[in-house]
């Protein structure tokens, strides 16, 4: 078995990572604010409780990646790799996710509230108990989302979402179309 990099706690503020292959590496509670880790590879990686604040992940892998209570406000996932991710409890405020792929994501109360989630793929993903307050959902793959009572949807789409959905339980839903 190879080792893992253990980057917990590391300082990497404006770090540049670009490309960087950190497949399994631990940093949680790592501080990567404004780190440019544009197309790297974190494949499995544990990032719970990073601060990814205003970080760029364009096209990066973070397929089966651990970022439970992260905070990723501001970041751009522009196009990358959240498949089968663990965002519970994140924090995606402001952050763009245009054409992410969320398929199987777990984002059980995470914190979206003005995020961009245009032409993203969430086939599958959790949606219970998340706020998507203000966010931008236009093109968006919901088909097989599960969300609750508690999912806050953006402006009017409460109603949309409940006529596009099936309640699979009391209070927990699943989009069909």
């Amino acid at each position: 078995m190879s080792a893992r990099a253990d980057m917990t706690k590391a300082d990497l503020t404006r770090a540049s990572l670009v490309g960087a292959n950190l497949p399994y590496a631990n940093l949680s509670r790592a501080n990567l604010t404004e780190a440019n880790l544009r197309h790297a590879s974190l494949y499995g990686a544990v990032l719970a409780g990073a601060t990814l604040y205003s970080a760029t992940l364009i096209g990066a892998n973070l397929y089966g990646t651990d970022l439970t209570r992260a905070d990723l406000s501001r970041a751009d996932l522009t196009n990358a790799d959240l498949i089968e991710a663990d965002l519970s409890n994140a924090t995606l405020t402001g952050a763009t996710l245009t054409g992410a792929g969320l398929v199987r994501a777990n984002l059980h109360g995470a914190d979206l509230t003005y995020a961009v989630l245009r032409e993203a793929g969430l086939t599958g993903a959790d949606l219970t108990g998340a706020d998507l307050t203000g966010a931008a959902l236009g093109g968006a793959d919901l088909v097989g989302a599960a969300w609750s009572a508690a999912t806050t949807w953006p402006g009017e789409q409460s109603e949309t979402m409940r006529e596009r959905s099936r309640e699979v339980e009391p209070g927990r839903f699943v989009v069909l179309r």
